[in-house]
Order: structure tokens, then C-alpha cells, then sequence
């Protein structure tokens, strides 16, 4: 990660000196629904390619990325369970390697426009991708590259949201920036009522107390014990991603307070 100099200016690893954002170490969580776009299921190249340009943006601002995508595009463990005669174990793994789909299609198209990009596994397929080792993913960001973290947690029962949580706190990244299909949380149902008001910020207490939608219980209990903030924002919004990542004013915010001002802003 970028260092501090003796006189308060952010350094890369070369040594030079680089604008100070709100954050420069983030971990990006992308949904499997938002990769499918308009679409029930399947993966959406048009979404994966305006992730991948945003991505790309920030990055040459020397600003750490790192990713967890889902899976539910291709396949929903929790819900697949009940009704097709599987365990919920069994369908969690399948959901797991849904997300190995996921994380390889956005690792690809991340690639093709050049940036350099790592898929970690929380189980080992060697195949296709590395291992999960968390000094390794830190090394990767810290030499600028794009890290996916695709198969949620490795255990079955744990959402890809708490695996966002988790591997956040585990490479010291500084906020969680939830893509969605929405703009942010609402006190109430946006589709059923017209006048639903988008929150500007919120505490964990209020997301737990009012049982708010935002993540599961257990992501967010995470968050809040590891003092995590969390961005809840709408992918579809062109530039959101990067206004997200560089803690521009966008969505809502978990446990945490916006910064009025960035050092720079995109061209």
C-alpha cells in the first residue's frame, strides 16, 4: 500500500507523489444480478466492460481495487435449496463456483483493456486461478493490479456480501463499496412507494435496528466490529463506480461521514 511521506504527502511504492483520496485502498462488491443487466441470468459483456473502464480509471490514479463478485446470475444457493431437492451445502458450493464464472468472464474483459488483474479462490482450483493468501492479494494491489476474490468465503451459510465484509478487513482495505440496482438505501420500498426517501447516511445501529436490506446480518456485524464503512450505490449510473471509489458523494453511506472534497476529479 502507498506510504506516508515525512511532509504529509501520499508516495507509491516508487516514491512519487500521487493526489490523496477519501480512501486508497477499496474493495469493490459487485452483485451476480448487477453483472446480468437487463437480464434474468447470464453475464451482461456490456456491464462487465463499463466496470472494467471505471476500474481502470482509478486505478491509473494509483487507488487499490480489489473485488468480490457474486453469483445469483447464474445460480442462488439459498433459494435453490428449498426448491430443488438439494442441501443448502450442495447448492452453496454450486453458487461458489458460479461466482469463479463471474470473477474469470470480469477478469478477461478487465485484461483486454489492460489492466492487470488476479483471480483469488477461497478454494483451490489451479487451474483457472490462485489460491486466496492474503499477503500475496496485498503484494498484487500494492503493484497495481486489479484483484477479483471469487468463491464467497469457501464455506457454505455465508453470503458473498459477508465475504466482501471479510476480505476487506483482511487486506486492510478501507470501505466496502456496494454496486446494486438501486441508488441507494431508501427508508422504504422505492417500487412501491413514489415517495421513499434515499438516505444520505446511516449507522450500523439504524441498518440492524430498522432491518434495512442493505447486507446480511452477519456482513454487517462485521463491518461495524472492524469500523468498515460501506457505500451502497447504483452500478447502472455511468461514473458511479468511480465517484465510489474516489469517496465521491454518492449513494448512501454505512457508518462512516462523506468528505466534502477530493483532491481531483476525473476528466
Amino acid at each position: 500500500m502507498s506510504s506516508m511521506s515525512p511532509f504529509g504527502v501520499t508516495l507509491n511504492d516508487n516514491g512519487m507523489s500521487k493526489p490523496s483520496y477519501k480512501w486508497q485502498r477499496v474493495l469493490l462488491k459487485v452483485s451476480g444480478e448487477a453483472l446480468a443487466g437487463d437480464h434474468t441470468q447470464n453475464i451482461d459483456p456490456k456491464i462487465t466492460m463499463a466496470i472494467a473502464r471505471e476500474v481502470a480509471s482509478v486505478t491509473r490514479l494509483g487507488i487499490e481495487v480489489a473485488i468480490v463478485v457474486g453469483g445469483g446470475n447464474i445460480f442462488r444457493g439459498a433459494s435453490a435449496a428449498g426448491n430443488s431437492g438439494l442441501d443448502r451445502s450442495s447448492a452453496d458450493y454450486i453458487g461458489m463456483l458460479a461466482t469463479v464464472m463471474n470473477a474469470i468472464f470480469l477478469q478477461a474483459t478487465m485484461e483486454s483493456i489492460g489492466i492487470p488483474t488476479r483471480v483469488q479462490t477461497a478454494f483451490r482450483m489451479s487451474e483457472v486461478a490462485e489460491p486466496y493468501i492474503r499477503r500475496r492479494a496485498v503484494r498484487h494491489l500494492e503493484k497495481g493490479r486489479v484483484v477479483i476474490f471469487a468463491a464467497g468465503t469457501g464455506n457454505p451459510f455465508f453470503t458473498t456480501d459477508t465475504a466482501a465484509a471479510l476480505r476487506c478487513a483482511e487486506i486492510n482495505a478501507e470501505v466496502v463499496l456496494k454496486a446494486t440496482n438501486v441508488d441507494g438505501v431508501y427508508d422504504d420500498n422505492p417500487r412501491r412507494n413514489p415517495n421513499a426517501r434515499l438516505l444520505d447516511t446511516l449507522t450500523y445501529q439504524e441498518v440492524t435496528s430498522k432491518d434495512l436490506s442493505v447486507m446480511d446480518m452477519t456482513a454487517i456485524t462485521l463491518c461495524q466490529e472492524n469500523n468498515i464503512p460501506v457505500v451502497v450505490f447504483n452500478l447502472n449510473q455511468p461514473g458511479n463506480i468511480a465517484k465510489a471509489i474516489q469517496g465521491e458523494r454518492v449513494g448512501t453511506l454505512i457508518g462512516g461521514t462523506w468528505n466534502s472534497t477530493v483532491s481531483k476529479t476525473l476528466g
